[in-house]
């Protein structure tokens, strides 16, 4: 790859931009604001112009409900040969471009596993996706060469290459991100009542468990909203539990109950669940074969 475009000059979009030009791609930086563009130039991510003839990919960066406009607004002025996304939601951005009459051969989804609590240009980093996975979404209707090129974009970044289909990925980034979001920002929620003795007393676990939280509010009500379906159900099984847990609470608080050995159990067993379920994360990030010498 010899040039790129990058539309959408964020903090993924400028990070994408920064590995490229890193990596010698002459890289165009396009933004609905120039100031922002021009920003992420001067972070050495690239030129805050648009490329005089088309580019060897460019790259969508912006929020899912406007990713397949944007991709037929430059793919209308050819922009690019082939085009790519980072949104994190692949379904619906799909449907829309293929109603929005966007040329899907050229075009193949993507989503990079990488991101910080803080947005724009200035929160950018060159190595934000380097040994981080990084999805691709290929249609029924992508060439190859698209494929190919999305590829090489991944593997210029540092990243890890993964194809799953648009509904998989979905549901999985409603389990691993969009529904662990919305909890961590209902959680801090509850701070916004607090009293300053006890916002004194937070912790390192609060604060982990509520960083994400601190992200941009638009943008991810832009991001769940776009996966509502394989969120809702995920949150659904979660208010469940989470019901069940408040009624062994009450039965642990009554102090007139009898025996108490029935809400004992049910908080004993939703903590263990959870310590189990943690222990996943780490066996999932170990190479087989030390996960194989663990057992």
């Amino acid at each position: 790859m010899r040039s790129a475009a990058v539309i959408g000059t964020g903090l993924i979009g400028t990070s994408v931009a920064l590995a490229l030009t890193g990596q010698g791609v002459t890289t165009y930086l396009v933004d609905r604001d120039p100031e922002a563009a021009r920003t992420a130039a001067a972070l050495g991510a690239g030129l805050a112009a648009t490329p005089r003839a088309p580019v060897d990919l460019a790259v969508v960066a912006v929020p899912p409900a406007h990713t397949a406009s944007v991709l037929k607004e430059y793919q209308d002025i050819g922009l690019a040969r082939f085009f790519t996304d980072v949104a994190s939601v692949k379904t619906r951005p799909l449907m829309d471009a293929a109603s929005a009459g966007c040329d899907l051969t050229a075009y193949v989804g993507g989503h990079p596993m990488a991101g910080r609590e803080l947005s724009g240009p200035l929160a950018a980093r060159a190595d934000l996706f380097h040994g981080r996975t990084w999805v691709l979404t290929p249609s029924a209707f992508s060439r190859a060469e698209a494929l190919h090129h999305a590829t090489e974009l991944i593997e210029l970044c540092g990243g890890r290459p993964v194809i799953m289909g648009h509904a998989e990925h979905d549901r999985a980034v409603a389990l691993t991100s969009h529904a662990p979001h919305m909890v961590a920002s209902l959680l801090a929620g509850r701070l916004l009542g607090a009293e300053t003795a006890q916002l004194r007393l937070v912790g390192k676990g609060l604060r982990d468990a509520t960083r994400i939280a601190a992200g941009d509010a638009a943008l991810w009500a832009d991001i769940i909203g776009s996966n509502a379906g394989p969120v809702g159900r995920v949150l659904t099984e979660l208010a469940e539990e989470l019901c069940a847990v408040v009624a062994a609470l009450r039965e642990l608080d009554d102090s007139a109950a009898g025996p108490r050995g029935k809400g004992a159990a049910e908080l004993l067993a939703a903590l263990a669940r959870g310590e189990e379920g943690r222990s996943r994360i780490v066996d999932a990030e170990r190479p087989a074969d030390a996960t194989q010498a663990a057992r």
